[in-house]
């Protein structure tokens, strides 16, 4: 049983059967893509507010939601998404948006309240960050001050409010999992910063969906803050030895050291698991203090049923499962990367036109049109790139250095990619099953650079493959990058382009030689 599957047989009590609308902002991050089935399972209506609906249109669930585009900054499409809802839930910020995002946070709760307000909003349900007890908020990280005055600003609104503080989430996809569990796979001896010592009161994500979902039904006087917690408090250091116990890994050898800082710590995470310095650094700075619960009051409002809350060791198995059955709904990579261009491919109306780099490469492939295109759908990741593993793995590095996200993301699934999907340091902007896979880049770039791979029937059961990478350059710098990159572009892409055909000539031949063997058995 996975982690929403065990939400579900837990069952949501109050909830079942209430008409009420519910609107879900961050439908496309890592909770909000798993509250939205959660909710729809307990009996509600559903909207969901989308900066680019694209990005959740192969969500399994996106045929049952209602979709609006938005955006929270944007008064006008906050006022459009709230109208007639019941409840909402906020569950976006601006981390890792710059060194403006506590202000950014601060603009979009204030107008969401707002809204929320004069639109008769019933409920707002906010997830924020546990915060350590007796310490001023003026010590605590950028990212826990900004989540704790979201909460407060949520609350001042006029609308009943439950704002619930979580510290790590525990679940397969989640950044604090990720973490986990490629410190722990990856070292087995390991050189670590005091806050491994630091108590934390980790929550499995099957929980947090619970809760989040049973506090639509919470009584309209109870406006407030509720600490929420799994039932046991360990540290860093326990955690990545109760992962490796559950891991079947052999013991872990930890030895915390005193003189790695937070911008230390952030790149030594950063170096070891997929999760890039930017998005470490504030979740590491979040670990120098005790985050434990305070109170268990939501217990009287959302009681847990029989076998909740999950203990940590059974949260990693439940994560753990899901991960190597590729059934993980969601990753912390869901959500687009904060600074990453949004502008249009510009071959699509109304691109403001300027320079244009492209690299076209085709080639007729002896196979199967659909057999092509399983290779190209499940490219990146394990599988790789197709051509020079080292130029790749140097790119990612270097995109690592200069605060980027790096080669290392990976794929949610192994087989299927859908509209929105990160892919190592792209994301699927486009995807067109069978014909055509679109992939923006998310690297650090001077410009903005795109891949597209396409199939095309031949007409004679064969197929035509066609690649073309595309740059838009910023600046003479991207002009300087596009010429100084264009001589590895033959090896690179061309290399990609044949290798992939080449792939796919493979599995049709693999496949063919299978189906001779079992007729003549």
């Amino acid at each position: 049983m996975g982690d929403e599957q065990a939400t579900r047989a837990s069952g949501h009590g109050q909830a079942a059967g209430d008409a009420l609308t519910c609107l879900v902002t961050g439908a496309s991050g890592y909770i909000g893509g798993r509250l939205v089935p959660e909710l729809l399972d307990a009996g509600y209506r559903v909207r969901c507010l989308v900066r680019t609906p694209r990005k959740v249109r192969d969500h399994p669930w996106a045929g049952q939601a209602e979709i609006v585009q938005g955006d929270v900054l944007d008064a006008e499409s906050v006022a459009r998404a709230l109208d007639g809802v019941d409840v909402a839930y906020y569950l976006v910020h601006a981390l890792g948006s710059g060194r403006d995002f506590e202000r950014t946070d601060r603009e979009a709760a204030r107008i969401f309240g707002e809204q929320a307000r004069r639109a008769g909003v019933r409920r707002l349900v906010y997830l924020g960050g546990l915060t350590p007890a007796g310490v001023p908020e003026s010590d605590l990280s950028p990212h826990l001050r900004s989540r704790a005055e979201v909460g407060r600003i949520l609350l001042d609104s006029g609308v009943p409010t439950a704002v619930l503080r979580a510290a790590v989430i525990i679940g397969s996809g989640s950044v604090s999992f990720e973490m986990l569990r490629y410190l722990t796979e990856r070292l087995p001896v390991m050189v670590t910063p005091r806050w491994v010592r630091t108590r934390i009161q980790p929550i499995a994500v099957g929980d947090v969906l619970r809760i989040l979902v049973g506090c639509a039904g919470l009584p309209p006087d109870v406006s407030r803050a509720f600490d929420i917690g799994g039932p046991e408090v360990l540290t860093y250091q326990d955690m990545m030895r109760r992962y490796a116990a559950v891991a079947h890994l052999p013991r872990r050898l930890i030895l915390p050291v005193p003189v790695l800082t937070p911008w230390l710590s952030s790149h030594w995470v950063g170096l070891v698991t997929p999760v890039p310095a930017s998005i470490a650094r504030p979740l590491t700075e979040s670990l120098r203090h005790e985050v434990v619960c305070r109170d268990r009051d939501i217990e009287r409002y959302v009681p847990s049923p029989p076998g909740h809350p999950i203990g940590f060791d059974r949260a990693v198995a439940l994560a753990l499962q899901r991960v190597r059955e590729a059934q993980v709904a969601t990753r912390w990579s869901s959500a687009a990367v904060p600074g990453a261009p949004s502008d249009p491919l510009p071959t699509d109306p109304g691109w403001a036109g300027g320079s244009l780099y492209t690299d076209v490469r085709e080639v007729d492939a002896d196979v199967a049109p659909d057999t092509l295109w399983q290779v190209i759908e499940g490219i990146g990741g394990e599988n790789g790139w197709y051509s020079f593993p080292l130029a790749w793995a140097v790119r990612g590095w270097l995109d690592r250095l200069v605060g980027g996200v790096g080669l290392r993301r990976g794929r949610r699934d192994a087989r299927r990619l859908r509209a929105g999907d990160s892919l190592d340091f792209w994301r699927v902007e486009e995807i067109e099953r069978g014909r055509l896979l679109r992939l923006r880049a998310e690297m650090r770039l001077p410009g903005l650079a795109w891949l597209e791979m396409r199939v095309d029937g031949d007409g004679a059961g064969g197929a035509r493959y066609r690649q073309r990478a595309l740059f838009h350059p910023r600046g003479l710098l991207g002009h300087l990058y596009w010429w100084g990159v264009s001589p590895f572009h033959a090896v690179v892409f061309g290399g990609m382009a044949r290798n992939i055909v080449r792939a796919a000539a493979r599995d049709q031949e693999r496949r063919a030689a299978r189906s001779r063997a079992a007729t003549a058995d």
